[in-house]
C-alpha cells in the first residue's frame, strides 16, 4: 500500500454506487490498491490437510476491507474480487477488522461511513448518540511512562522513607521430636539410634552380637549361682530360717501359757 495517498483512506460516496466488478477493480487500482490486490493473487496456495475435500481447497491472504454506509450495489461489485471484503459501518466485526487477531488490515471508508463513526461511537468529549450511555474508552494516564513518573524528583520527594523488613528469628524446635536438632546437640545420636534398631532386627550383625552377650550373661549367672548358692546357704533359705526360729519360740510360749491355764482350772 505504498501508493496510498493517506491513511485511513476515505473516498467519496460514489464508490457505493458501483455495480460492475470491472469498475470496482479500476476504482481500487486508481486508489493505489493494485499492489495489495496482486499480493492476494500471488498468495493463493493449495490447502494442506483434509480441508481440500471440504469445499475449502485453496487459501489466500486477506485484502482490503471496504466499509460503506449504504449499499447501492457495492457489495455485488466487490464480491468477486479475490481478498476484498465489504461490510456495513453498522455491522463492524472484530473478525473482519483484525482477522486472525492481527491488527493492521487495510481499511477503505466511504465518506458517509466515516462520518457515521462519530454517531455510533461518539467522541472523547461527547457520548454516542446512537448508543445510550456509551462513551469512548480513553487512557487513564496521559503519560504511559510509569517508571519515569515514579522515579521523578516530584514523586520521590513526597514519599515516605523505605521501611526495613522486621527481623525474623528461627523458630524453636524440640530436640526430642526433631532428629536434626538432636544430632546437633548430641552428636552421634542418629547413629546410635540406627544401631539400636538394627540390634532388634534378625539377620544383622548387631542382633547377633546382642544375642551372644545375652547368652554369655546367662551362663555367667548360672555359674555364679552354682558356686555361691548351694543348699542351705541360699539367700531365701537363710531368710526363712530366721522366721522359723521366731515361729518356734512363739509356739513354745503359747504352749506354756496353755499349761498354766489348765493347772489353775484344776486347782
Amino acid at each position: 500500500i505504498g501508493e496510498i495517498a493517506e491513511l485511513p483512506l476515505v473516498v467519496s460516496d460514489g464508490l457505493e454506487s458501483l455495480k460492475k466488478t470491472k469498475e470496482a477493480v479500476e476504482a481500487l487500482k486508481k486508489l493505489g490498491c493494485g499492489q495489495d490486490l496482486q499480493k492476494v493473487l500471488d498468495s493463493k496456495k493449495l490447502r494442506a490437510g483434509q480441508g481440500k475435500a471440504r469445499n475449502r481447497r485453496y487459501r489466500m491472504r486477506c485484502g482490503p476491507l471496504v466499509i460503506y454506509n449504504q449499499d447501492d450495489g457495492i457489495t455485488r461489485a466487490m464480491r468477486n474480487i479475490p481478498g476484498v471484503e465489504t461490510t456495513c459501518v453498522d455491522n463492524l466485526n472484530l473478525l473482519r477488522l483484525a482477522p486472525g487477531g492481527h491488527f493492521g488490515r487495510f481499511l477503505i471508508f466511504t465518506e458517509g461511513a466515516f462520518k457515521k463513526l462519530t454517531e455510533i461511537y461518539g467522541t472523547a468529549q461527547e457520548a454516542a448518540p446512537l448508543k445510550k450511555g456509551y462513551h469512548m474508552p480513553r487512557a487513564a494516564m496521559e503519560n504511559a511512562d510509569l517508571a519515569r513518573i515514579i522515579n521523578s524528583t516530584e514523586v520521590q520527594s513526597v514519599l515516605k522513607p523505605k521501611l526495613e523488613a522486621p527481623k525474623t528469628h528461627e523458630p524453636k524446635r524440640n530436640a526430642l521430636k526433631n532428629k536434626e536438632v538432636m544430632d546437633s546437640l548430641n552428636p552421634g545420636a542418629l547413629k546410635r539410634k540406627a544401631a539400636l534398631q538394627k540390634s532388634s532386627e534378625k539377620g544383622t550383625s548387631e542382633f547377633k552380637e546382642v544375642q551372644d552377650k545375652k547368652r554369655a550373661r546367662q551362663a555367667e549367672s548360672k555359674e555364679h549361682n552354682k558356686k555361691h548358692k548351694k543348699g542351705d546357704d541360699a539367700f531365701y533359705k537363710t531368710l526363712m530360717k530366721a522366721f522359723e526360729a521366731k515361729a518356734a519360740q512363739a509356739a513354745a510360749k503359747a504352749a506354756g501359757d496353755g499349761e498354766e491355764d489348765a493347772q489353775e482350772d484344776d486347782a
